[in-house]
């Protein structure tokens, strides 16, 4: 449902006045940890360094490589080398861990709380997105205890380092990842920010996810439109097929994971409607094509939207990993497809296991690690922040705060889709309570503060994130 490179010279990128307050927050430190952050981060065992051309004023910019277990439990055992992206400021100034919960992107980029706190950030690719994969690999280690682990042991040698306050985040699945961590290290970090992170803790009730469709955004027209253009592409379905073949032998995509191009072009048209209420606003809705639209534009809308390469091989290859924890840990949403009904011939597919290769074997939990996830928010949250959009659908099933959870909040941000820069967005008062949250939870200076944007200052893979 709808729902990343590399030659790097030491020392580039670096300002003389940002080296020499390196030099002088690391000799305040000792003679242990004296010198450049350079030779600190190369002396951390298991770690290789290459220093980048910084995009970003006032920051260093480093690509690390971390040797990780595969198993946490038998570090004795096979390793892998874990792919991390530094933005270094100072050691004097606060770290934001931030996880895509996928791949790591290869640019520079500053998250909202890194604005907000003028801080260093950490970029951690999740353990089995390609390059941070072990080979051969054993899927059963990919799962969401491992990966905290790995953020664990990462954060406990850095901390020697940077030994200032920690703030985790991250958006989608980087949100997911972020509470993960905090339930089985919740000692690791100062606080939190989660954006749209879903909260799948009973996978057999999905109604949550219809009445998002039924209700979502003030504009009935739009959402009615939206459900008839899928229909129509699957009464027009010869002609899409004849383009996406073309598109498909152009490109020279494959489709052995979904079998056939009929099926993926079936699942590409039961994600329209859920990704545009995902990347889009309501106003977009004006640009959609009318039902009588020619079959090209109605073809170039549903590739747009839904992204009709991602049903491929290649489209899906880097996403495996996810559709494995979401079929064995995580869950996934099931909307019924009524008003596509009878037009449909695999709606049953639409599940993460016919988006993994049949060797790789699958098993699903029940729900037993969502629902202790939940209990734990619930129970301990503290030094957490929640953040949604209302025309999010990924925000149907939320997290929600309980009477163990303490200086926590949960915000709305109305209007908006699967953004991760919502602070922004929210109302006066509850902008103000989430800035004081984070700065609180940073040790930095309250006061107004510009929420600085750029050319990178989003993770450019957040508009890439996989459906389903």
């Amino acid at each position: 449902m709808a729902l990343l490179l590399a030659a790097g010279v030491t020392g580039v990128g670096a300002t003389t006045a940002q080296a020499v307050t390196d030099r002088a927050d690391t000799a305040q430190t000792g003679t242990a940890q004296a010198g450049d952050i350079l030779d600190r981060l190369k002396a951390i065992p298991g770690m290789q360094v290459t220093e980048k051309t910084s995009t970003l004023p006032g920051y260093r910019w480093f690509w690390l490589e971390y040797k990780q277990p595969v198993d946490h439990r038998n570090p004795k055992g096979q390793w892998f080398e874990q792919r991390i992206m530094l933005q270094h400021k100072s050691t004097d100034r606060p770290m934001v861990l931030y996880t895509s919960g996928y791949n790591t992107p290869e640019v520079m980029f500053t998250s909202e709380p890194t604005a907000l706190v003028d801080g260093n950030q950490i970029s951690l690719e999740y353990r089995y997105f390609t390059p941070s994969r072990p080979e051969p690999t054993d899927w059963t280690k990919d799962n969401i205890w491992q990966a905290a682990t790995d953020e664990h042991r990462l954060i406990r040698e850095l901390k020697k380092i940077y030994s200032t306050k920690w703030i985790s985040t991250g958006a989608s699945k980087g949100g997911m990842t972020a509470v993960y961590h905090k339930r089985f290290y919740p000692h690791d970090v100062d606080g939190s920010v989660v954006y749209v992170a879903p909260n799948d803790v009973n996978n057999d009730d999905d109604r949550a996810y219809d009445a998002f469709f039924k209700n979502v955004g003030d504009d009935p027209k739009c959402r009615a439109h939206l459900k008839a253009l899928a229909r129509e592409f699957l009464e027009r379905r010869p002609a899409m097929l004849k383009r996406f073949k073309a598109a498909a032998d152009e490109g020279g995509w494959t489709f052995e994971i979904l079998r056939t191009q009929d099926r993926a072009f079936e699942n590409s048209v039961m994600d329209y409607e859920w990704a545009f209420w995902q990347y889009s606003l309501q106003s977009d809705c004006a640009a959609l094509p009318s039902l009588d639209a020619s079959d090209d534009d109605l073809y170039k809308s549903l590739d747009t939207i839904a992204g009709l390469s991602f049903y491929s091989d290649q489209g899906l290859a880097p996403y495996i990993p996810y559709y494995y924890q979401a079929g064995t840990e995580l869950g996934w949403p099931s909307p019924k497809f009524k008003h596509l009904r009878p037009l449909l011939r695999y709606e049953s597919s639409y599940q993460p296991r016919t988006y993994v290769p049949s060797d790789i074997r699958m098993r699903f939990d029940h729900g037993r690690a969502m629902r202790d996830i939940d209990r734990w928010v619930q129970r301990n949250a503290n030094h957490m922040l929640f953040l949604y959009g209302s025309n999010d659908p990924w925000g149907s099933e939320p997290f929600r705060l309980g009477r163990g959870s303490r200086d926590s909040a949960v915000y709305t941000a109305q209007g908006l889709n699967h953004s991760a820069r919502l602070i922004d967005k929210l109302s006066a008062e509850e902008k103000a309570k989430s800035i004081a949250f984070v700065k609180r939870w940073a040790g930095v200076e309250s006061g107004a503060q510009t929420l600085k944007t750029g050319p990178f200052a989003d993770d450019p893979l957040q508009l890439q994130r996989p459906p389903l």
